[in-house]
This record gives structure tokens, C-alpha cells and sequence, in this order.
């Protein structure tokens, strides 16, 4: 959940100092960049400043420019090549000039990109080290400390952001955190601030976006389409409102409709979690056949992911898990994972990997767990529901199935149906 919010608010500052590649692109260009949203034509963007440093190769500030542009090329494609290219060109600007905010920010945020928690903690401290007014890189420690568990430390650092800086940025982690707290009014609030802070049609479709997952989770499928296609209006073609408008049309029914929108935004930017969904759209329409097809391209896409540094065993778990493939295995990577990752979700998994694995007793200690904070998820209940019914509690289990289907009867299309099934 927490890689909702780090995989497009990614902190970051920008310096104000002129360089060659800064007379030709705006300072807001870089600004918007550091945010993790699109600064225009990112593509010419990289072009041009990978020419400016053919020409200056020890112009620090374009070197740091140009690894956050990597960064975004790595969003807008899913092309994780670019990673290893982001890490080369910040690191270059760093020898160039030691504490150059933005290249140390912006490793900072790839490091939260490739889920390397620990180093992006001590990067975004770093950062705020250098400078303690600039409101971003409080949203790199207090993303990190949300994946390492660190729940008060994370809400204060966000109370900080917010109080430098009301933004975008910062409401919406405002919102997170009171989503994590079961504060679903007040999550919704703090996104619509966020919204009328937005500027720009990617931040407005990012945020819009964001919004209607808020709504989904409570089950208002309407509001959350609503939210989906506003986005789309803004920014056409946007792969985040094309994957959670199939997942309305999915909740539906409409598996034609759903299977289109799906298809467009793995075809724009394959990530596995749009891949995944497509496969669970093509089983739930009675074609396996092209399900298993779409499962087989997630391991490949892991690989390229591994290969350029991003650590995906909480999500390679999670899938294995759901599709019972390799359960032991599953359960030693859910076990590696949330050793590396302690957040509710990385005991989620690990809950739900023992659970499928036949050890329900372990099980419940981590499902408790990953519900401390009154997080208020249906798919976490849904995992609690079956780890009670494992262990022979049938009343107990009841009890969560019916609290993950008032939640939202929607919340997934392999398990809303079994939710239901063992509800009655």
C-alpha cells in the first residue's frame, strides 16, 4: 500500500543554483521532476541533458537533473533499465559536488523505488541533514519508516512535511497515514486537499486516482469511477486510471470492458501488477489458458526488475501465495521479506504465506499483528477470516468474512467470491 504513495511522490529537491541543462529547462521543469511527476517531454528531456553533459561533463546539477529524469522514464515505461542509469548519473553528480541535495535526494528516492528501505531511510536523513526547510525529503524518511514499521516515527516526519510545506506531497501522506490509522473520513479529507493542491494534469490525475482508491476500498464503486474517468479526462492514456477503472469494470462484471482497459495499460507501461490483473480478468472470464499466459510474463518482468536492483519478494510472495505456486518457497521469501520490510504488510503476507502453507497457529500472531493500527482493509480481514477457518474457529472466521465484504464486497476478484461462500 505504502508503494502506492512512494512510486509517484518520490521527494527529492531541486537545486536554484543556474547549470547549462537549467537555462533550457525550466526551474519547474526540475521541480516537477523531483516530484515525481512528468516535467513535460521527458524523453527530449533526457536527451537534452545527457547532450548538455557530453559538452560539461562536471556540471553537477545537470548530472542530478538527469538521474531524476531517468526516474521518471522508469515510471512512464516500466522499464527498470533506467534505474541502473538513474544510480549512475546521481552518483556521478555526487562526485562531482559531495552534497549536492538533489543527487542525494534523488537516491534517496530510488531507493524507495526498488523497496531498499534501510538505504533510503539514511539517505532522505542525509537529506534532511543538508537542508532541514525542504519539505521533501521528509516524505523519503517517512515513506522508509512505513516500510520498516515505524509507524509514530513516520506519522511525526509527516506532520513536519506538512508544517514546511502544505502540498500535493504532503496531504497526501497525511492521508495515508490516517488510512493506516482506520481514519477513512480522514483520509478522504486530506486526498481532497491534496487535490485542490494539485497542478498540472498528471498531478490531478495522480491524485484523482488516488482519491477513488479511497472510495474503492469502502466499496463505492461509482464514486471511485467517477475519480477514475476525471482522471482520464485530464490526462488521457494515464496506465494508474486505466488499471483501476478495469478493476471497477471487473468488480462489475464487465470483463470485456475491463480486459480493454487492462490491456491498454500493460501494453503503455507493463508492470506486473497490471499483468497480474489481467490474468485474474482473463480466469474470472473462463480463459485460463491466456490467465497462465499473463502469469508467465510476471516472472520475466521480476527478473528484469531484480536485475536493475528492485527487490520484489513481498510481491513475488504475495502472487505465489494467491496462485499457490511453490508455497514453501513462498513462504521463505515472505520470511526474508517482511525480515526486510516489518510493516503490517509484510506481516500480511507472511500471515497469509504460513496460512496456505498448513501453519494457521503461527499465522494468527502475524495476522494480528498487520491489523494493530486499525487499518481498515478487506483484504487483510479476508486473510484473517482464513486463518481462523484453518484453525477450526468457524464463528471467528465468519465474523471477518462478513467484515471484508461490508468493507467492500468487491476488494479482490480471486477471493470476494470465497469471502462470500464461507460468509454464509
Amino acid at each position: 500500500m505504502a508503494t502506492a504513495i512512494t512510486a509517484i511522490l518520490l521527494g527529492g529537491a531541486f537545486r536554484s543554483e543556474p547549470a547549462a541543462a537549467l537555462r533550457e529547462a525550466s526551474p519547474l521543469t526540475g521541480a516537477t521532476l523531483a516530484t515525481g511527476f512528468a516535467a513535460g517531454d521527458t524523453q527530449s528531456l533526457v536527451a537534452k541533458l545527457q547532450s548538455t553533459l557530453r559538452s560539461h561533463p562536471n556540471d553537477a546539477a545537470s548530472a542530478a537533473l538527469l538521474g531524476l529524469a531517468y526516474q521518471q522514464r522508469a515510471r512512464e515505461t516500466g522499464d527498470a533499465s533506467y534505474y541502473s542509469k538513474s544510480e549512475a548519473a546521481l552518483k556521478q553528480a555526487l562526485r562531482l559536488e559531495h552534497d549536492n541535495l538533489t543527487a542525494v535526494a534523488g537516491l534517496g528516492s530510488l531507493a524507495l523505488a526498488q523497496h531498499r528501505f534501510r538505504d533510503a531511510l539514511k539517505l532522505g536523513r542525509r537529506a534532511v541533514g543538508l537542508s532541514p526547510s525542504t519539505a521533501r525529503s521528509y516524505g523519503i524518511v517517512g515513506d522508509a519508516l512505513i516500510e520498516l514499521g515505524r509507524y509514530d516515527q513516520a506519522f511525526k516526519t509527516f506532520d513536519t512535511m506538512v508544517g514546511l510545506k502544505p502540498s500535493l506531497s504532503s496531504y497526501a501522506r497525511i492521508s495515508y497515514a490516517r488510512e493506516l490509522l482506520g481514519d477513512q473520513e480522514g483520509a478522504i479529507e486530506a486526498m481532497q486537499l491534496a487535490l485542490d493542491a494539485a497542478a498540472g494534469a498528471e498531478p490531478e490525475a495522480w491524485t484523482r486516482v488516488q482519491l477513488g482508491k479511497l472510495y474503492w476500498n469502502r466499496g463505492w464503486l461509482a464514486g471511485a469511477a467517477q475519480q477514475y474517468r476525471a482522471a482520464l479526462r485530464i490526462f488521457p492514456g494515464y496506465v494508474y486510471a486505466l488499471d483501476a477503472l478495469a478493476q471497477v469494470e471487473g468488480a462489475r462484471g464487465h470483463y470485456r470492458r475491463a480486459i480493454a482497459l487492462e490491456q491498454r495499460a500493460v501494453n503503455a507501461t507493463p508492470l506486473p501488477q497490471f499483468v497480474a490483473y489481467l490474468g485474474e480478468l482473463y480466469q474470472a472470464s473462463g480463459k485460463p489458458a491466456l490467465a497462465q499466459r499473463q502469469y508467465g510474463l510476471i516472472a520475466t518482468i521480476e527478473q528484469l526488475l531484480r536485475a536493475n536492483g528492485v527487490k520484489t519478494d513481498l510481491e513475488t510472495a504475495l502472487f505465489d501465495v494467491d496462485h499457490g505456486v511453490r508455497l514453501p518457497n513462498a513462504l521463505r521469501l515472505a520470511r526474508l521479506a517482511r525480515a526486510d520490510r516489518p510493516s503490517i504488510d509484510g506481516d500480511d503476507v507472511l500471515a497469509w504465506a504460513l496460512a496456505r502453507n498448513g501453519r494457521c497457529t503461527e499465522a494468527l500472531g502475524y495476522s494480528k499483528r498487520a491489523l494493530r493500527l486499525g487499518t481498515k482493509d478487506a483484504l487483510k480481514y479476508f486473510h484473517r477470516g482464513m486463518i481462523e477457518r484453518c484453525l477450526g474457529h468457524e464463528r471467528s472466521a465468519k465474523i471477518w468474512f462478513t467484515r471484508a465484504l461490508d468493507l467492500n464486497p468487491h476488494f479482490s476478484l480471486r477471493w470476494s467470491p470465497v469471502a462470500r461462500r464461507y460468509a454464509s
